[in-house]
């Protein structure tokens, strides 16, 4: 398994994870496919810049064409100052065989090496156990539930943080 830059030619993954009824369900629901490309041609513009890691995961080098999800860490306002905020999506055909555990892991690990991003936090959907259990055994800490805002949706989640240079496992 590999991470690459999300790329302007990743349209379809895209499309596939956030216009999907079940990949969807616990973030509210299947996002409009038109807005995908251009949501793809942002995301690509910010991995370039290095202001934020859109990666995508390649589960075989010796096949870079095929993905399987993506890994993204970034920072945003949360309304009481910045934070930075770790999410992933896996396509279903490649759930189940630890890609997103070892997605988020060397993510984290970057994070570590480039003493980048500070504290890391993730809200995973409350009943979105494969999500919490990656949480919780990679080392995040349980915070509490929380609502928070995606795509102009109230979602209930659990609310988790790690300082990736202290509580990686």
């Amino acid at each position: 398994m590999r991470l690459r830059d999300v790329l302007p030619g990743d349209v379809d993954a895209y499309v596939r994870m956030r216009c999907d009824p079940v990949m969807m369900a616990d973030l509210g629901g299947p996002l409009p496919r038109e807005g995908m490309a251009d949501k793809v041609r942002r995301d690509a513009q910010q991995a370039a810049k290095d202001t934020a890691w859109f990666k995508m995961i390649v589960p075989d080098a010796a096949r870079p064409e095929v993905v399987a999800g993506t890994v993204t860490l970034w920072s945003h306002d949360a309304g009481d100052g910045p934070i930075s905020e770790i999410g992933w999506m896996v396509l279903p055909e490649f759930q189940g065989q630890g890609l997103a555990k070892r997605s988020v892991r060397a993510l984290l690990d970057e994070a570590r090496e480039q003493d980048r991003w500070g504290l890391v936090h993730a809200f995973p959907a409350t009943g979105n156990a494969a999500s919490n259990g990656i949480c919780r055994s990679v080392g995040f800490r349980f915070l509490s539930r929380t609502e928070v805002a995606f795509a102009g949706r109230t979602l209930m989640t659990n609310h988790w943080v790690m300082d990736p240079a202290d509580d990686l496992r």
